[in-house]
């Protein structure tokens, strides 16, 4: 079932304008999914070229140096910290897109498969769109602040004390 005009079609669309509206909204949404999967990729090759993420890190004060730690405790420079930091929060963001890209290819079979229920296909999908468009947008908000609050306030160095208990713990 096709959509034209917000009237259901037995068949596909054949209205040329409407067939290339639908291949076109189709090839942005399998190029947004194959940017989302390159992030995550990319995200992967990351964290296991540095062993480690900074958004679970640390930012210690040693006196007037500050040293950053992945949360793994392999120390890193700045910008490393800082790049991982920004690829951890964009991971958030395309994970929201490319689920918004995949309710959107889905639009049809859903909306022609909802017709005789309590909440119509169109509906359900507005309903998913604002739940992910929501909690992506707020989860990435807070994860930022927290970023910049780690990078502004830095803790002070833990004492050998706990560290060794921490490996202690880890073996």
């Amino acid at each position: 079932m096709s959509r034209l005009n917000d009237q259901l079609l037995d068949g596909p669309p054949t209205d040329p304008a409407e067939i290339a509206r639908m291949h076109r909204q189709t090839r942005i949404c399998v190029w947004i999914i194959m940017i989302g999967l390159a992030n995550f990729i990319a995200f992967v090759i990351g964290y296991w070229s540095l062993w480690g993420e900074a958004l679970n890190g640390r930012v210690e004060a040693h006196g007037s140096e500050v040293l950053y730690f992945l949360h793994t405790d392999k120390p890193v420079g700045l910008a490393g910290f800082i790049y991982s930091g920004i690829h951890s929060i964009s991971i958030w963001i395309t994970v929201g897109a490319v689920m918004l890209a995949m309710l959107t290819l889905a639009k049809e079979r859903i909306t022609s498969s909802m017709r005789v229920t309590i909440v119509r296909g169109r509906t359900l999908i507005t309903i998913l769109a604002t739940i992910i468009t929501l909690t992506v947008t707020i989860v990435t908000i807070v994860t930022i602040v927290h970023f910049i609050h780690k990078l502004r306030h830095p803790t002070p160095p833990r004492p050998p004390a706990a560290i060794s208990r921490l490996h202690d713990d880890i073996s």
